[in-house]
């Protein structure tokens, strides 16, 4: 098993490519040890010191690393702990998943809105923040203003307010009028 390494724009996170699989459909975010409970592949990763947090997409693996640890201290470590899961033939995640990488539904007079702006944000956005080794989520709009989280690569990341602001604040705006602002929110 070859796995590849790309750098994210976030220099804290980097994306393992392990050349399969990961998640059959959309993503999952562990920030941290207590919530890979359910995950024996995060639970490996979390074992290598220094991590702080472990995002999968449908064919990556971000970690984030603490800033007390150095890249190359760690990523060999890294490297091995998701080798020896996808040898072991144990699940990524145990027992249902479910979800549509939106953590909020919708009803009443804008759900028309509020369909356009998730299905932007699932053709034009979550392809290309997927490319960096992370996600966003809808977690609602109110009043003219769209709020949504990112994770993996993209949480914490030093660029990801101009994501926000200048990527996709500007893209709903220009295809959905009634969008007045795009903000951040913690999950």
């Amino acid at each position: 098993m070859f796995i590849q390494t790309e750098s994210t724009p976030n220099p804290a996170t980097l994306k393992f490519l392990p050349g399969q699989t990961v998640l059959d459909l959309g993503t999952a975010d562990f920030p941290s040890a207590e919530a890979a409970v359910k995950s024996p592949l995060a639970r490996r990763i979390f074992d290598v010191d220094g991590v702080a947090g472990v995002f999968f997409g449908t064919d990556f693996v971000t970690v984030t690393k603490s800033d007390l640890v150095a890249w190359e201290h760690i990523k060999p470590a890294i490297l091995g702990a998701i080798m020896e899961h996808f040898q072991s033939g144990a699940p990524v995640i145990e027992g249902e998943r479910s979800g549509d990488g939106h953590a909020a539904n919708h009803s009443g007079e804008d759900s028309e809105i509020v369909q356009q702006i998730k299905e932007l944000l699932d053709t034009r956005v979550r392809p290309a923040v997927a490319q960096d080794g992370g996600d966003i989520t809808f977690h609602g709009f109110d009043r003219g203003v769209v709020y949504l989280h990112m994770q993996g690569a993209c949480a914490g990341c030093p660029s990801s307010t101009l994501t926000l602001k200048m990527g996709i604040e500007n893209l709903l705006r220009h295809y959905i009028p009634e969008v007045t602002e795009v903000r951040p929110v913690a999950a």
